[in-house]
């Protein structure tokens, strides 16, 4: 599908369909760097390209495509990925552990992105070969709810909606000491200059604010066990492992997250215990509000129950209690 726009100032390109389109400034780059834009039917090459009145833009939104993937089926589909909802311009999963999202130089095994290809599922292709449909992510050590768009204007929506904060994630984790009160960390986050597999909390790095609020301890159980915290937290910006860095930076860690200084000794605790637990966004179609709920692993959900007062968490592990918790975030700073 091709839409054209007639430019009625000399304003940049990429201000202006920004505000034609609606879609966020990286949305408008990605169409620019897909070849998707055309100025006097010549190709635009520069985002920054002032317009002259009257030139004549049209911006073709590619079909969706399908494609095969590298690896064999067997390999792709050992990886458990439940369908929560799916329609014509969406699919909403719940991601397994240990499942990369999409393609990077350094990813040797299957992604997400393959498990797609290989379920012939038509997708977006706004944001290049290694990430289609890919509209956000979560690390390979995560588990939880994630979005990806079928078609490319349901991707530039949705996009637009993780922009204006319209569409958003709540975690739950598992922390080894327990937070002091709720709180809301304001802190830049950038690569580590000393290993670069981490990012750290750096004066230069990109602004990053995460709410956290404490949901259960376990200082009701017996001396045997660790003083666990199970919290939740929720997203201002989406930064590379940006609840693990602000919580590094409290001296908190989430168990099993050895990158980021976790010290336990438990055998049973083989893997990072944060889960994206609930999902909102509008309809990209419909302007429909959903929410969806992603059940907790059962590796995380055992060591739960083994730590926890089930009847504390079933009271506040739910997505209105949850939801809730941030109504008033912004007050406890």
């Amino acid at each position: 599908m091709t839409q054209k726009y007639i430019a009625n100032n000399n304003e940049r390109l990429d201000k202006v369909l920004a505000l034609l389109l609606e879609q966020p400034r990286h949305q408008i780059e990605l169409l620019i760097k897909n070849n998707c834009v055309k100025i006097d039917n010549k190709i635009a090459v520069k985002s920054g390209q002032k317009l002259k009145i009257g030139q004549i833009i049209e911006v073709e939104f590619k079909e969706a495509v399908e494609s095969e993937s590298e690896f064999a089926q067997e390999e792709i589909l050992k990886y458990d990925v439940k369908i929560i909802y799916e329609d014509e311009a969406l699919m909403v999963i719940n991601k397994p552990v240990g499942l990369v999202v999409h393609d990077a130089p350094s990813v040797k095994e299957p992604t997400l992105v393959d498990w797609l290809k290989i379920k012939k599922i038509s997708l977006s292709t706004l944001s290049g070969e290694e990430r289609h449909g890919i509209v956000h992510r979560l690390d390979k050590g995560t588990s939880g709810l994630l979005v990806v768009a079928k078609t490319n204007e349901a991707h530039a929506k949705l996009s637009s909606q993780l922009e204006d904060k319209s569409m958003g994630r709540y975690y739950i984790a598992c922390i080894d000491i327990p937070l002091k009160n709720d709180i809301v960390v304001e802190k830049p986050i950038g690569r580590n200059p000393n290993q670069r597999l981490k990012m750290a909390i750096v004066s230069d790095g990109r602004f990053a604010k995460t709410a956290f609020k404490k949901l259960i301890e376990n200082k009701n159980m017996d001396n045997n066990s660790h003083k666990y915290e199970l919290v939740c937290a929720k997203l201002f910006t989406g930064r590379t492992h940006q609840i693990r860095v602000h919580l590094e930076s409290l001296n908190r860690r989430i168990l099993g997250d050895d990158l980021y200084g976790f010290k336990g000794k438990d055998s049973t605790i083989e893997r990072i215990f944060l889960h994206a637990y609930s999902l909102y966004l509008k309809h990209p179609v419909t302007n429909e509000n959903f929410e969806f709920v992603a059940d907790i692993p059962m590796d995380m959900q055992n060591l739960l129950e083994k730590n926890f007062d089930k009847g504390i968490m079933n009271e506040k592990i739910n997505k209105e209690f949850i939801s809730n918790c941030f109504l008033d975030a912004n007050d406890w700073m």
